[in-house]
């Protein structure tokens, strides 16, 4: 094959934002966080740029439209968590109850907003830990040490 190479991916993601959310919350870290895709300023702006991918509800949850903005905020809020810029300890609980909110601010029924606060508080603690990364993948067939 001429020039064959590999390719690094990560599984897991089901959605991919199409133009750059940000939004306004009670979430403030002491200094500004900044990923590739991730900005979380001290006042609690989050800013989740175009070409973020997340993998919506999880569990036994349905995605429906009501459901969607806050996994995308939760993701990102567990993703921060996850590779160490917010201490799960201190900052779960808070992404827990954005989700929520958002969610019936977005037209979900209060009682299943409550399910799903219940779901992510009781299920959900191992997603924000540094053991929740996803693993680097390589195709066709090298695992990612050889590339």
């Amino acid at each position: 094959m001429i020039g064959m190479d590999y390719i690094r991916y990560k599984g897991g993601y089901k959605y991919q934002l199409c133009k750059t959310y940000t939004v306004w919350t009670e979430i403030r870290p002491p200094r500004v966080i900044k990923t590739q895709f991730i900005c979380l300023t001290p006042d609690g702006l989050l800013r989740i740029r175009r070409g973020y991918a997340w993998d919506g509800p999880s569990g036994p949850a349905i995605d429906t439209p009501n459901f969607m903005r806050g996994s995308l905020v939760h993701d990102a809020f567990y993703q921060l968590m996850r590779e160490g810029y917010l201490d799960p300890e201190q900052y779960r609980r808070p992404a827990d109850q954005l989700l929520r909110d958002i969610c019936i601010e977005d037209g979900m029924t209060r009682i299943r907003a409550c399910w799903v606060y219940l779901g992510v508080r009781f299920a959900s603690g191992p997603c924000a830990s540094p053991a929740g990364i996803k693993p680097v993948c390589t195709a066709p067939g090298r695992s990612a040490r050889e590339a």
